[in-house]
């Protein structure tokens, strides 16, 4: 059956579709301050809340992006957005931590097969000449439902309960299906094997697993040891995960893809610059609401310049890789984002949001807006069609395989940063509680914490400038001058 519009119809699925996890994202990561205070979480517990919807999204999005390939890229991206929504409801209803987290996990699955869809749907429905600006206005839309987001959840969270921040995703899903049923036709690839690669998915689900969790035990003095090992665990998964795919008449990643010396770099890029963008966005709140003292409307407001910059400017940034090559806004946005988290790291406490924060997501906003909508772009055109599905897939695990990791491993640098610059009967009274989120729960070690908890943070923004700037000087030695 030929659709009517179908191009403005996959668009708007897929727009909102790729919404819901993001949306979900920033507004939970406001979200997350009070949650921790009115649950009593420790801030272990709390950083499973975002690790744990991490985990198995980065683990099952190639499994998701295969499945689409395989058995339908509509069908996969329906399944999507309907598990999303249901764990969702699960978040909102939660009684204790580990439900909590036990939702977010299933969110994870969701998101794993809703979100490499969405751009396979885009790439199979649009042709190499307008699928710049198609993904242009797919990125420019969804940084606008973004920005809904954080705004959004800041206001619930505060007026109401952070519970009702999941349930913004229901009337979303109920848009989604009913627009991809009646616009978006089905693909897929006709030469895809019909056997999918559960013991990859498998392994490598059981190796960042162990890897996030040896990070996170690595916080804790008293767990350290036990850190060490299950990360040495995991390298020994990791390495079994690429034999196993080595080996398989269907890998989960069909290594041939790599091929492509410009898909290679783009996700070398990737995993650098979106390491630096998950720890920062992760942190940043803890410190504007737990340190800064801003509301949560306030702390979800503050990131708002750099979404409307990603809007008002991914159609365009997106359709410049046809005119003049992905390297130049690739190596320039990273570049400028670095000097974001440089701006982040010299926030002390204090002061006006407009001479404190404001500059830093400004510029940091101005670096994102360049490299977002080229990269998903050259990403997409550099894989064979047959393969969009695995393409997104592999580029949207190393992103999301990139935050988890950078927040398990920056978490490291600003407990051990903010232990350091507490004094030694502050240290003594604190024992071992987990310094991630930068709370204490006793009030008189409150200011303390609080101030020690800003060099953590420095150091860690500092860190994330690093890979920015890493990543740029990749882009601009490595990637292909020509268009």
């Amino acid at each position: 059956m030929v659709r009517r519009n179908a191009g403005v119809g996959v668009l708007a699925a897929t727009i909102l579709g790729s919404a819901m996890p993001g949306i979900d994202a920033t507004a939970v990561n406001v979200a997350l301050p009070i949650l921790q205070r009115e649950m009593r979480a420790s801030g272990d517990a709390t950083q499973w809340v975002v690790e744990g919807y991490s985990l198995f999204l980065s683990a099952l999005i190639l499994v998701g992006g295969s499945l689409g390939d395989h058995l339908g890229r509509r069908r996969m991206f329906l399944w999507g957005v309907i598990l999303f929504a249901a764990a969702s409801l699960g978040c909102a209803i939660a009684q204790t931590m580990g439900q909590l987290i036990a939702a977010r996990c299933l969110q994870g699955i969701g998101g794993a097969l809703l979100v490499p869809e969405s751009l396979a749907l885009i790439t199979a429905s649009f042709d190499e000449r307008s699928r710049g600006a198609a993904i242009g206005t797919w990125s420019g839309f969804l940084a606008a439902t973004m920005a809904i987001g954080p705004l959004l959840g800041g206001w619930l969270v505060q007026m109401y309960s952070w519970r009702l921040v999941f349930l913004i995703n229901l009337p979303v899903a109920l848009a989604v299906v009913s627009v991809t049923l009646a616009c978006v036709a089905e693909s897929r690839d006709p030469q895809a094997a019909r056997r999918i690669d559960w013991l990859g998915a498998s392994l490598a689900t059981a190796a960042l697993g162990a890897l996030t969790y040896g990070f996170i035990a690595l916080q804790d003095m008293r767990a350290s040891a036990i850190g060490i090992r299950v990360v040495i665990g995991a390298v020994a998964l990791l390495l079994a995960f690429i034999y196993v795919e080595h080996r398989s008449s269907a890998p989960m990643i069909p290594l041939g893809i790599f091929s492509s010396r410009t898909f290679t770099v783009a996700n070398v890029y990737t995993l650098l610059l979106y390491a630096a963008l998950g720890a920062a966005l992760f942190f940043v709140p803890f410190n504007l609401i737990n340190v800064q003292h801003y509301t949560p409307f306030q702390a979800g407001a503050a990131l708002l310049p750099m979404i409307v910059l990603m809007f008002v400017s991914s159609r365009w940034s997106g359709a410049l890789v046809a005119r003049i090559g992905a390297r130049i806004p690739l190596t320039l946005g990273a570049a400028i984002a670095g000097f974001g988290f440089v701006l982040f790291a010299l926030c002390g406490i204090g002061g006006s949001y407009w001479t404190t924060f404001f500059p830093a997501v400004l510029v940091l906003g101005i670096g994102t807006s360049t490299f977002v909508a080229p990269l998903t772009t050259i990403v997409m055109n550099s894989a064979p069609q047959e393969h969009a599905g695995s393409a997104s897939g592999i580029n949207n695990a190393i992103s999301r395989v990139a935050g988890l990791l950078a927040i398990a491993l920056l978490g490291i640098v600003v407990v051990a940063a903010t232990r350091a610059a507490l004094p030694a009967s502050v240290r003594n009274a604190l024992g071992t509680q987990s310094l991630i989120t930068g709370h204490a729960a006793q009030p008189a070690l409150r200011y303390a914490v609080e101030h020690a908890y800003v060099a953590g943070f420095r150091d860690a923004m500092l860190l994330c400038a690093l890979l920015a700037w890493i990543s740029a000087a990749a882009a601009a030695s490595l990637l292909p001058r020509e268009r």
